[in-house]
């Protein structure tokens, strides 16, 4: 089949995968998009969510990238802003504005310019993210734990483990010392397991910069040279940012769809997945009536976790595929909101913020007595996300669990009094100071690289024998994509399908190349 001989593409996900594959057929292709989504929502874990005027980041995005065409995407729909947002006019912070760009007083589509905060929260004290080379780090720690985290660190250095899980990777990277320290249990709060039991190949792709090394090459440049700008990704120092969260960046996207002549359907859940061959043929879904309702195609593409995704294709799947792809294990994810009327920790540092607050776009819970993973501000990610920017501050607590579990199951009510809870403990707020609170619940939040995971490739192998399926995105693939290696696959296989090739590596390809992360 060549391109003039296609006419629908089916694709299943209105998150950043699933909304870039529709723009992109329809900016390059004469190929029509139809979205599938199961919620009412766009933008999938991207999404913003609004509670009482005040606006949540899920799990916290920054737009960044080192690819050229994703920028360019970023651009076409929100422009960089060209005058100060409202936090930065009152404090008379100076940002590289953009000549001609939107000012955001005047106009909701454009993006911010943010400052990169981030920092672990371990022993009730502040450390960097990444740890780094200075003597408050080393204070912080303490005499002993010092002396322990340079023996260590220099122990790594003489004798690399094989890396056969991440506990290896990082020890490798910091030393068993700081690894206990800063890793060890943050990464058992995010997966649910012992680092000894995941895969290595989620720190190649998330954390494969960070390293002690490279913290201490870091520090040495900037001692000579003031202007020296990193590049690694995780330690950028500024993003770009939608004014309102991610979700409406997202938002403008599905519009700019529709208006394009594409459909998108929300409230419809894929049930089933018909083929005959070596080509899928359609899609069935259900409504939120219960209608169910089928959709013919010409290609599909996937951005439901794999797991749904094959138990969707049914008794035709071999066997051991079948057991592998829908055992494939996730976590799941709880966020609770918190309008406050302020937190009880001090900003210390010398940055300004609005009424003085801590200026961490979100804060890595290291403390091994509570629960909590992570808490963002999102006064610090825009200040247009809190209806009340100058007299409230609005915080998202951040769980990792397992649907089902006991922390899953919870009442709302039951969950935020915990919730709120765990931050008096770790004097983070005082009980009086919460205004307001909101739950939600994400499920398969985060694909995990242990379980059935081990064999994925069988799975892979099988859904790239299909002619017409290209599997998109952290869930398409099962693997934690940023948001702009998620785009880049939905680019991929667009490609493909222009060129007529049948080789899909290259949508495989994103976010496992060494090159893609340390050069642009």
């Amino acid at each position: 089949m060549t391109q003039k001989d296609i006419k629908k593409a089916i694709i299943i996900g209105a998150g950043p995968a699933g909304l870039t594959a529709a723009y992109q057929l329809l900016k390059e292709t004469n190929i029509k998009p139809v979205i599938i989504e199961e919620s009412n929502f766009i933008g999938g874990i991207s999404r913003t969510a609004v509670y009482k005027g005040n606006r949540m980041d899920i799990g916290g995005h920054r737009f960044f990238s080192k690819n050229e065409q994703i920028k360019e995407i970023w651009n076409e729909l929100m422009p960089i802003q060209g005058k100060p947002s409202k936090d930065d006019l009152k404090l008379n912070i100076e940002k590289p504005l953009i000549e001609n760009g939107p000012d955001p007083e005047n106009s909701d589509e454009v993006m911010l310019i943010r400052n990169r905060v981030s920092r672990i929260f371990y022993l009730r004290k502040f450390f960097d993210y990444p740890i780094s080379i200075k003597p408050a780090t080393f204070i912080n720690m303490g005499f002993e734990n010092t002396v322990k985290a340079g023996f260590g660190y220099l122990s790594s250095c003489i004798r690399k483990k094989k890396e056969k899980s991440l506990e290896d990777f990082y020890i490798n990277r910091f030393g068993r010392p700081l690894y206990e320290m800063f890793f060890e249990d943050y990464t058992k709060k995010l997966w649910g397991v012992h680092p000894s039991d995941i895969s290595p190949e989620w720190g190649a792709q998330r954390v494969k910069e960070l390293s002690l090394s490279k913290a201490i090459k870091e520090m040495l440049i900037k001692a000579v040279n003031k202007n020296h700008k990193t590049k690694e990704t995780s330690l950028i120092e500024q993003f770009i940012y939608p004014k309102k969260g991610p979700g409406q960046f997202w938002e403008v996207m599905a519009e700019k769809i529709e208006d394009m002549g594409g459909e998108i359907y929300l409230n419809s859940k894929v049930i089933g997945v018909n083929f005959d061959g070596l080509k899928v043929n359609e899609v069935v879904y259900k409504t939120d009536n219960g209608e169910s309702k089928s959709i013919y195609g010409d290609l599909f593409f996937s951005s439901m976790p794999i797991k749904d995704l094959v138990d969707a294709m049914g008794d035709k799947v071999p066997e051991e595929v079948f057991k592998v792809a829908t055992n494939l294990p996730y976590r799941d994810f709880i966020t609770v909101g918190l309008l406050l009327k302020k937190l009880k920790l001090k900003n210390k540092t010398k940055l300004k913020t609005v009424g003085n607050i801590i200026p961490d776009c979100w804060i890595y819970i290291q403390e091994r007595d509570v629960k909590i993973g992570r808490l963002q501000i999102f006064n610090n990610w825009s200040p247009y996300m809190v209806a009340d920017n100058e007299n409230t501050i609005f915080v998202g607590l951040e769980y990792f669990c397992n649907e089902g579990d006991d922390m899953w199951n919870k009442k709302s009510e039951d969950f935020i009094k915990f919730a709120i809870d765990e931050l008096c403990k770790i004097e983070v707020i005082d009980r009086e100071d919460v205004i307001d609170a909101t739950h939600i619940r994400v499920k398969k939040a985060y694909p995990a690289y242990f379980g059935t995971y081990s064999n994925f490739d069988k799975v892979r192998n099988y859904l790239d024998t299909f002619d017409n399926l290209y599997c998109l995105g952290r869930n398409g693939q099962h693997r934690y994509n940023n948001m702009d290696h998620s785009m880049l696959t939905a680019i991929e296989a667009v490609n493909i399908v222009k060129s007529g090739i049948s080789d899909k590596s290259a949508i495989w390809n994103v976010n496992t190349e060494e090159a893609y992360h340390e050069t642009k």
